[in-house]
């Protein structure tokens, strides 16, 4: 059989965003793969609960994402870039033949689309400039041709400007309606603030959330907002705090929405709420449940149940709980579920397991049945090499930690291989078997290594206080956790405990500079898009509440400490050749963080080189341009291939020649 190997990403299918008809007869869904080098398909499929295989709803043209079905189930809405221009516009298309058609052409992009019960028209959210809403280009773009002048220079007064790879630029998120009637746009909400998750109660009341106390960017209050579309009043239903927000409302006036707790927010679980508006109560219905939310909740169509997802032991998990905080129970477990939708019948998830990287299911509503609806890579699978991972519990300051093992598929008996150790990002995050990582893991172990990942303390997924663990003090605690992984998993024959590597990305960064200025146990460590200085991080992210709350110290207060805590600080003991990974348009944590340390290793002497991917965010190993998700792992294997004993790839190959593929080498 073939192994995995990184360019394989180019043919692997990604299915997500599930939703089920009204009739509960089919599922729509996104499938997404590779269209090129620079860019991926994603297309709206349909596929019957009934069986046979998948059937393509729309064209492959552009980007489509969205699915949703109107409420009379004849009609599909998506969000699609097809068109003249890039700009997300949404579209309506009948269900049983016909074209679709574009419904919005606006200036600022369509998100979060939501249908009106009555199926009459559709509720929607666009990024638009003061400029826009005066000139009316947030309602019709009119010219198809119109673009937005670049600001030069560009003056900023936000605290937070940018995100996601692009700066803000005086756009504010407002919520608008469009009628399906005569696609006249109307404009909800307006001023210097944004609003954001629109869901319907009944037909006449649309639910968004807003911050607008104090300084918005400056704290996680947000104003949980029902509108009257009748005669037009807006009412601030609750106010919860949360990093994030999303919303479910059922027609009798109940409102789900995530709340965290204010004080150390990052450190603390994210729960439900539920506002019932007539009997003005509020009530935490996952109180009883130690696992924090992840997602955005979701009513079935009877408003009875509330379903949800949580991260717990490595795997996602499906739960539902009534309105009322009772009856909490599990639906699905088994693997990382990362889309779902409740119907009347059933419940469609999207989940990808250890020998799969993802498709649809559907079970029964209280999960006592599931059935596998697609098996999108199956042609790829079938003669492929996929080790499955064992799962090894072991000990660290007297607590119990999970963790997984990944060996070559072609393992010899009576042979030893080198250790990759995968540190996770977040740091509040949970890794398992499978998600986006499958991949990687997949490919580092085809190309002879073992590979070991764990959810050290400050994961999600094990409780509050394994999460809460790592407060002022990201490194020293983490590093114990996984050096604890490593050294148990080193006791394995197969497993040369004279050659091991380390790498992560994000706070998985962070950790691969902090172990390598703290060991030199490791022969290679390749550090991603990593937070190396905790001040300059502080200072031009859209995430600094992070240290705030997790160390609770901010940089003129405890700049020594801070510094103390930052893996550049102890750059010059770092002996390990580090190779330092980072995207141009990283706004999470930006491109300076792998600049200075980068530059700190260099100076001391160390065997260095950075790698900067242009047109990509803090997303590249997740959502990158493809070639840049193939190269970025292929230059982490070479990495540790050039310093392995095993890999017959000379050390001063990957040291002074740039971008040698698998295939270069096999031809000599």
């Amino acid at each position: 059989m073939q192994t995995i190997s990184a360019s394989d990403y180019h043919d692997l299918v990604r299915v997500g965003d599930p939703r089920l008809s009204p009739d509960g007869e089919r599922v729509a869904f996104v499938r997404t793969v590779p269209r090129d080098d620079e860019e991926c398909e994603a297309t709206i499929y349909t596929a019957s609960l009934g069986g046979g295989e998948p059937r393509r709803f729309t064209l492959a043209e552009g980007v489509d994402s969205e699915p949703r079905w109107s409420p009379s189930g004849d009609r599909l809405a998506f969000v699609s870039t097809r068109g003249d221009d890039d700009r997300p516009q949404l579209w309506v298309a009948p269900v049983d033949g016909g074209e679709a058609r574009p419904v919005t052409d606006v200036v600022g992009g369509v998100s979060g689309i939501a249908w009106r019960p009555d199926g009459e028209a559709i509720a929607f959210t666009q990024s638009s400039t003061e400029e826009d809403r005066e000139e009316g280009r947030d309602l019709d773009l009119a010219d198809p041709d119109y673009e937005p002048e670049t600001s030069d220079p560009r003056v900023i007064d936000r605290l937070v400007y940018r995100a996601g790879g692009r700066y803000f630029d005086g756009g504010r998120s407002h919520v608008y309606t469009v009628n399906l009637a005569d696609d006249g746009v109307t404009r909800l909400t307006d001023g210097d603030h944004d609003h954001v998750a629109p869901e319907w109660g009944d037909s006449s009341t649309l639910y968004y959330a807003a911050k607008r106390t104090d300084d918005p960017d400056d704290n996680a209050i947000h104003d949980v907002i029902a509108h009257d579309l009748e005669d037009g009043s807006e009412e601030v239903v609750v106010r919860t705090t949360s990093w994030a927000i999303g919303l479910a409302a059922t027609p009798d006036g109940r409102v789900a929405y995530h709340y965290t707790p204010d004080e150390g927010s990052t450190l603390r679980q994210t729960e439900i709420r539920v506002f019932d508006r007539g009997a003005e109560t509020e009530t935490t219905v996952t109180e009883s449940l130690d696992r924090t939310l992840e997602g955005i909740p979701k009513w079935g169509p009877e408003g009875e149940h509330l379903y949800f997802l949580t991260p717990d032991e490595g795997d996602v998990v499906l739960r539902r709980v009534r309105g009322d905080g009772s009856d909490l129970e599990t639906v699905v477990r088994g693997g990382h579920i990362d889309g779902f939708d409740p119907g009347r019948d059933a419940v469609a998830t999207t989940k990808s397991e250890w020998d799969h990287p993802g498709d649809l299911f559907v079970s029964t509503p209280a999960g006592a049945e599931t059935n596998r609806l697609t098996r999108v890579n199956s042609d790829y699978l079938t003669d492929r090499a996929v080790p499955q991972p064992e799962e090894l519990w072991f000990e660290s300051d007297g607590e119990e930690v999970q963790g997984w093992l990944l060996t070559p598929p072609d393992m010899e008996a009576g042979e030893s291989y080198p250790l990759v150790v995968e540190i996770h990002g977040g740091p509040h995050a949970m890794w398992s078997t499978t998600g986006t990582m499958w991949h990687e893991f997949q490919t580092l172990a085809a190309r002879g290594y073992v590979v070991f990942w764990c959810n050290p303390r400050g994961s999600t997924g094990y409780g509050e206080e394994h999460m809460a663990a790592i407060e002022r003090d990201w490194g020293a605690v983490t590093m114990r956790d996984v050096l604890a992984g490593a050294d148990a998993v080193c006791e394995r024959e197969y497993v040369d405990a004279d050659q091991q590597f380390v790498t992560g990305g994000s706070f998985g960064g962070y950790m691969t500079g902090w172990i390598v200025g703290h060991t030199d146990r490791f022969e290679g460590a390749v550090a991603q898009r990593g937070v190396y200085d905790l001040a300059s991080f502080y200072g031009s992210t859209d995430a600094f509440k992070l240290v705030e709350w997790d160390f609770g110290a901010e940089p003129w207060d405890e700049p020594e400490f801070l510094w103390e805590q930052s893996p550049v600080a102890h750059a010059g003991e770092v002996e390990t050749p580090t190779l330092v990974i980072h995207a141009d348009e990283d706004y999470r944590v930006p491109v300076n963080n792998g600049e200075m340390f980068y530059l700190f290793l260099k100076k001391n002497g160390v065997e260095t080189r950075l790698v900067r991917y242009p047109r990509e965010g803090h997303e590249l190993s997740r959502s990158g341009e493809p070639a840049h998700v193939v190269d970025r792992i292929e230059r982490i294997a070479r990495w540790f291939d050039g310093y392995s004993e095993r890999h017959e790839v000379p050390k001063a190959l990957e040291r002074g020649e740039e971008g040698l593929s698998a295939d270069d080498r096999e031809e000599g």
